[in-house]
C-alpha cells in the first residue's frame, strides 16, 4: 500500500494542483468548480499567494447557488503520496459537534481520477481524524452521496457508524448518506 500524507495547500505544489484541475478533477465533490479555479489560477498568475488565499483562506465561500457563506474554521490539506493525489478538508464550529445547515458534514474529500481505488481516501481520513480531536471533537460528521459505494467504503474502514440519511442538495432523487466516525484510534 502506498503511504499516504496530509500537506498544507503551498505554492510550490500548485503546478500539480492545476495539473489536476485541467485534467478535469474538481475539489469540490457537490459541484465541478475546476473551470472556476483554472479561471482564478490564470488570472493570478503572478500572484500564487493570492490564489492560494482566494480558494483556502478567505473569509467566505461560495455556495453551489452562488451566494457567499462565511467559512468555517477549517483545516485544509493536499493528499500526497510523493505525487498530488487530491485534496481534502476538515471543518468546524469550536466548542460543538453541530454544523450549520449548509455544512453538509466536518470533513469532505476527493481524490484525482487516476488515484482512486489505491487507499489514498481510507489514509487521509485516517490521517484527520488527530486533527479533528485535536479540535475537541470525539467524532466527526462524513457524508456521502448514496450511490457512492467507493466513499462509503472509506467512510466503514475508518470506524464510520450509519447515522441516517438527508436529501441530496443537487441531486433529485438522491439522498446523502450520514456517518459518525469516531476521533479515537
Amino acid at each position: 500500500m502506498t503511504i499516504i500524507s496530509l500537506i498544507r495547500p503551498n505554492i510550490e505544489g500548485l503546478p500539480a494542483y492545476e495539473d489536476a484541475l485541467r485534467r478535469g478533477w474538481s475539489p469540490n465533490t457537490t459541484r465541478n468548480v475546476s473551470g472556476e479555479q483554472i479561471a482564478l489560477l490564470d488570472k493570478l498568475r503572478h500572484a500564487p499567494a493570492r490564489f492560494l488565499y482566494e480558494t483556502y483562506e478567505s473569509p467566505t465561500i461560495r455556495m453551489p447557488d452562488g451566494s457567499e457563506m462565511e467559512r468555517l474554521p477549517a483545516h485544509d490539506f493536499w493528499i500526497s503520496d510523493g505525487e498530488f493525489c487530491g485534496r481534502l478538508n476538515f471543518r468546524f464550529l469550536r466548542g460543538t459537534e453541530e454544523l450549520p445547515p449548509h455544512v453538509s458534514g466536518h470533513i469532505g474529500y476527493s481524490v484525482v481520477p487516476w488515484k482512486r481505488r489505491l487507499g489514498c481516501a481510507t489514509q487521509a481520513l485516517r490521517l484527520v481524524l488527530p486533527v479533528a480531536r485535536s479540535e475537541g471533537l470525539s467524532r466527526v460528521l462524513v457524508t456521502c452521496d448514496d450511490d457512492n459505494v467507493g466513499s462509503q467504503k472509506v467512510i466503514l474502514a475508518n470506524g464510520g457508524v450509519f447515522a441516517g440519511e438527508t436529501p441530496h442538495e443537487t441531486r433529485a432523487g438522491h439522498v446523502k448518506l450520514n456517518y459518525w466516525v469516531p476521533t479515537l484510534p
